[in-house]
């Protein structure tokens, strides 16, 4: 059986709906981040960069044990062992890996510093506010013109590069987003908060997580303890 350590974020639940979407199954270990779980150097053996989430896999490549970080790499990973979600032809495959990379690269990093300065830094910084919105605001408009052209972000199916991608605009309130500004992408996002493999993927861990940030949580996910720990 597969392990996924992870936690209710953006990243995790990519993990979970994949898993989901793709019927392996798997045990849900939850590493609280906001305790310094990730911190444990049990879970840095398979994390090395105190991220969630991580895969192990017992029955990996040629029958052996393999583990994996990163859940770009982690959503590869499944695609590749279950021939779902990622186009057979060259060209299929790489416009949607195109678009994964757009969430690795862009859209994770920048939905993540609006996050933070907006709702998360003990400092208001004005600047660092106004660019990181507009930031997300850019990248909202970048996936709305793709679905104005295309069914889904990858392509003309459903896809990994859309599993990546959901997560992280759930939040669009807290980016300074409005959604209906958005047509296409508003039309694909309400489509796959519908899926029931989503929804299942979302509920994976969720009675765990705490609704606001303590000084604890704050001091494990921003704090010199991710410096301590190298």
């Amino acid at each position: 059986m597969l392990e996924v350590y992870s936690w209710p974020t953006p990243n995790g639940h990519k993990v979970h709906i994949m898993l989901e979407e793709i019927g392996l199954p798997y045990r849900a270990v939850p590493v609280d981040i906001g305790r310094g779980a990730q911190f444990e150097p049990a879970f840095l053996r398979i994390s090395p960069n105190n991220k969630i989430p991580a895969l192990i896999d017992p029955d990996g490549p040629e029958g052996k044990p393999i583990s994996l970080f990163e859940s770009g790499a982690i959503l590869l990973y499944l695609a590749g062992k279950t021939g779902r979600l990622l186009p057979d032809s060259v060209q299929g495959r790489y416009e949607v890996l195109q678009w994964l990379m757009f969430q690795v690269g862009g859209v994770g990093p920048m939905l993540g510093q609006a996050h933070h300065f907006r709702m998360y830094a003990p400092e208001k910084i004005p600047y660092a506010i106004d660019r990181y919105t507009q930031e997300a605001q850019r990248l909202y408009h970048v996936i709305d013109k793709r679905l104005a052209q295309s069914r889904y972000v990858g392509g003309p199916e459903y896809s990994i590069a859309d599993i990546a991608i959901w997560p992280w605009l759930r939040s669009w309130k807290n980016q300074g987003v409005n959604l209906s500004d958005y047509p296409h992408l508003k039309g694909w996002f309400d489509e796959l908060d519908h899926r029931p493999a989503v929804k299942r993927g979302l509920a994976v861990l969720a009675d765990l997580r705490r609704p606001q940030l303590d000084d604890r949580a704050r001091e494990a996910l921003f704090g010199q303890q991710q410096l301590q720990q190298r």
